[in-house]
């Protein structure tokens, strides 16, 4: 009976000391609850398109044969299929066709999450990236019209690169900016994240211009599916490829029409169609409160 005792004392004694993470965690799952964002309806997301591709690949936006700029064919269009869902046995995937510039949009405006999805590259490529590599792209804290940047296909954003041997390289849209742990270029070269330098400034018309390259390449084989994952909180971000951190952010901001600079930590989220046929399956996001432990150490 004694060693009974003992043991239903040790019992709760285990119990009292062990409690409070287990209910701290407990916690944290029910408060941190996985929002997925794919149904077979795309119902969480509006769709834009701008233009089909043409053989010039300068930026400038489409003319007619009197020289006027043509309209972009704008949201929702049901005409076009570039944005569809298909089953792959009980996955829903989106499969994205690429054959016009333009975007996916998340109805909904996101800040402080955690993203995450799966890509993988289809077959088909459009002009004008017919040679070139495949190429598509998170767009985040999108605000604003479309057709602020680059044939009026999208918002002012940040962009988390999805790209042949780039996927988790920076780009800036529109008069957005941010400052990365990257090397400095030199000479044509561009900047080069790596955690073990200082941040640069990245900008539009910045020093170092408005693209800085990934830390390394860690993209599977092209038919391969590779998992992509955004931390954003605040001002700072962290792009990750397949489980690897490739891009430390912070001081997210942009320029507004009077010249201003102002914070950019939270918008909707855009997802490019841009030449290239890619599938996305297992898109999701949720809420955080702050970076882990061993993410906080990379800022």
């Amino acid at each position: 009976m004694y060693k009974g005792l003992l043991s239903i004392l040790f019992l709760a004694v285990l119990i009292s000391c062990s409690s409070p993470t287990e209910e701290k965690q407990k916690t944290s799952e029910e408060h941190y609850q996985w929002e997925e964002l794919i149904d077979a309806d795309l119902s969480q997301w509006d769709n834009y398109l701008s233009f089909q591709h043409r053989t010039t690949y300068d930026g400038t936006p489409p003319k007619d044969e009197q020289g006027e700029l043509i309209e972009p064919i704008g949201f929702n269009n049901p005409a076009y299929d570039v944005f569809s869902t298909v089953q792959d046995s009980s996955t829903t995937l989106i499969r994205v066709s690429g054959e016009y510039y333009g975007c996916l949009i998340t109805k909904k405006e996101y800040e402080n999450y955690h993203f995450q999805l799966k890509y993988k590259w289809g077959n088909k490529k459009w002009v004008p990236r017919k040679n070139k590599l495949m190429d598509s792209g998170i767009l985040y804290h999108s605000i604003g019209p479309n057709g602020a940047e680059f044939w009026r296909s999208w918002m002012l954003s940040q962009e988390f690169q999805i790209m042949e041997g780039h996927s988790g390289d920076y780009w800036c849209q529109a008069t957005s900016a941010i400052d990365i742990r990257a090397y400095k270029p030199e000479g044509n070269l561009d900047p080069m994240a790596h955690g073990s330098q200082d941040y640069l400034p990245i900008s539009m018309y910045g020093p170092y211009k408005n693209y800085c390259l990934r830390s390394s390449n860690f993209e599977k084989p092209h038919e391969e599916w590779n998992t992509l994952d955004l931390y954003c909180l605040g001002d700072k971000s962290l792009h990750v490829v397949n489980g690897e951190v490739v891009m430390i952010l912070k001081n997210s901001r942009y320029e507004d029409e009077n010249g201003q600079t102002l914070p950019l930590a939270k918008g909707k989220i855009q997802l490019q169609s841009e030449a290239a046929e890619v599938f996305f399956k297992d898109i999701r996001i949720r809420q955080i409160a702050a970076f882990s432990e061993e993410q906080k150490g990379l800022f």
